[in-house]
């Protein structure tokens, strides 16, 4: 199965949105493209995003879990973790889609993205992931794990995407001076 290849740079992942621009998976792929969301809830922060916002292991955190689909085939799973001070009483509390995406709505909240680090591995597929993303158990998932943060350096979002490596093709633009 190939993915689209439109909006492969992360850049576009984390901008915020004009009023009325749908996120960026939503908006590739000829319709080709959809997300199911799964899960909104606070829940304890895993290791890795307690230490992105600074916080001690198990500390209350917003999750968004989402499985993104291309063709109707879940190709990635996708948990968004936001620290609870900004995220609860939000629209990223709420188990409904985000008009233009979360970036759109944390920026209208005071936090437009300063800086992105994004951390990616191979690993072998859990059994969960697995049925979720509808491989065998032990198969090969691409792991971007990305923290961004506010120009103050406070980190506001952590996203763990666990991708399914057939037809995928990341792209990094970096600038320097």
């Amino acid at each position: 199965m190939d993915l689209p290849r439109v909006n492969d740079d992360s850049v576009d992942y984390v901008t915020p949105r004009a009023a009325g621009v749908p996120d960026p998976w939503s908006a590739q792929g000829g319709g080709r493209t959809s997300q199911r969301l799964v899960e909104v809830a606070e829940v304890p922060a895993p290791e890795p995003v307690a230490e992105a916002f600074a916080l001690a292991e198990g500390s209350p955190v917003v999750l968004r879990r989402r499985i993104m689909l291309f063709d109707g085939r879940p190709v990635e799973l996708t948990h968004s973790y936001y620290p609870t001070p900004i995220a609860s009483g939000t629209e990223l509390a709420e188990p409904r889609k985000i008009p233009g995406g979360a970036p759109t709505l944390l920026a209208r909240l005071g936090y437009p993205p300063h800086e992105v680090v994004e951390d990616i591995s191979v690993r072998q597929a859990t059994a969960v992931e697995a049925a979720e993303l509808e491989i065998t158990e032990g198969h090969p998932v691409l792991v971007l794990f990305r923290v961004t943060r506010a120009f103050d350096g406070t980190a506001f979002e952590a996203s763990m995407m666990i991708m399914r490596p057939e037809g995928r093709h990341l792209r990094y633009r970096i600038m320097v001076g």
